[in-house]
């Protein structure tokens, strides 16, 4: 599987709605080999660079995170064997709306994103839903949003703001 390999090799995968795998490391390549370095030999085994390392290894997360968020208009945030991860991606192909999943039961520091997660969100349960870059909730709260006719705009605003960025680039 091809989860299992990148896990092996120290990267992170993001699933997308299509069923492909994309890589979560482009920002983070030093940290993903710190933290195989760090798990492999054990922190002591770091010498001088011990604290940035752990610095880099605390930020990484939060900055794949943030990378994702800022790419895309929906990520959702899931594990798996959630149902209620399963009811929100239902909601958003339901509603045709392309979105971005990361199963941080498949990522080999899902536990350190689910951390950073919990530092941006409040919360460590899941899903954690971001729309047009802001954090809306988990599955019932974005049920509730798209019932009340405000979910669609917040995802129609967003494409609407990366279209004009296209056109002045």
């Amino acid at each position: 599987m091809l989860w299992r390999r990148a896990a092996l090799a120290g990267t992170r995968l993001v699933w997308s709605r299509s069923g492909s795998a994309g890589w979560l490391d482009r920002a983070a390549g030093a940290a993903g080999a710190a933290a195989a370095a760090a798990s492999r030999y054990g922190v002591s085994g770091m010498e001088s660079n011990t604290s940035s390392s752990l610095e880099n290894l605390a930020t990484a997360p939060v900055n794949q995170i943030q990378e994702t968020i800022s790419d895309n208009c929906v990520v959702i945030f899931s594990k798996t064997s959630c149902s209620y991860c399963t009811m929100a991606k239902k909601l958003f192909r339901d509603m045709n709306v392309n979105y971005k999943v990361v199963e941080l039961d498949l990522l080999e520091y899902g536990n350190q994103f689910q951390d950073a997660l919990y530092k941006m969100t409040g919360e460590r349960t899941v899903p954690r839903i971001f729309v047009n870059g802001t954090f809306i909730g988990g599955a019932t709260d974005t049920h509730r949003l798209h019932k009340e006719g405000k979910l669609l705009p917040l995802v129609h605003q967003c494409y609407l703001k990366k279209s004009k960025r296209k056109e002045f680039q």
